[in-house]
């Protein structure tokens, strides 16, 4: 029997959601009853068989399900929904949607944390020093910058965001930067 040219096969999109906590890696096999749990739960047993998810991978604190192409925004709402998986307390959050598993597992890589920050020189008045004290976590080094003469503190930084706490004892000011307000270098 030869196989079926592309244009009658069934078109399929992945889902890539993220685990929480992140030192929990559940079995594939238990995330796969917590998902299907979910969705029969939420759209009942005619809709879970459109939606026909299936984990493919579940690595890094990150899960890969597959689904048909046009279910994707329903089997996103029930893996929102899932709260433990096999007395285990984790939540599934939804990052993003693509046609092949390559690209997905491309943005896993791109989401992992960097462990130090090196410190480089800015432009426009500021400088990007290394501080190894202060909020930060164990072995991560926050960085330190200096805007306007005031002294801030990066908190969290993730994909295009860049969120800062001014250093100081009294009237702590968060700052929030976007792409647009970066200087190019």
């Amino acid at each position: 029997m030869s196989p079926r040219p592309p244009t009658l096969r069934e078109k399929k999109r992945y889902l890539l959601a993220r685990i929480e906590p992140d030192d929990v890696i559940p079995e594939q096999k238990d995330l796969y009853y917590a998902i299907s749990d979910a969705v029969t739960s939420l759209w009942g047993d005619a809709e879970a068989a459109v939606v026909a998810q299936a984990v493919v991978a579940a690595e890094k604190g990150h899960v890969i399900i597959r689904c048909r192409r046009g279910a994707e925004g329903d089997l996103a709402l029930a893996i929102s929904t899932i709260t433990s998986c096999r007395d285990v307390r984790i939540t599934l959050r939804p990052v993003a949607f693509s046609g092949t598993m390559a690209s997905l597992r491309q943005r896993i890589r791109s989401r992992e944390p960097v462990k130090k920050v090196a410190g480089a020189e800015g432009s426009g008045g500021g400088s990007l020093g290394r501080s190894g004290e202060g909020g930060g976590t164990e072995g991560v080094e926050t960085p330190e910058i200096s805007i306007a003469g005031k002294k801030f503190m990066a908190v969290h930084c993730e994909g295009k965001k860049v969120n800062l706490i001014e250093k100081g004892f009294k009237n702590t000011n968060r700052l929030f930067l976007t792409s647009e307000d970066l200087e190019e270098s």
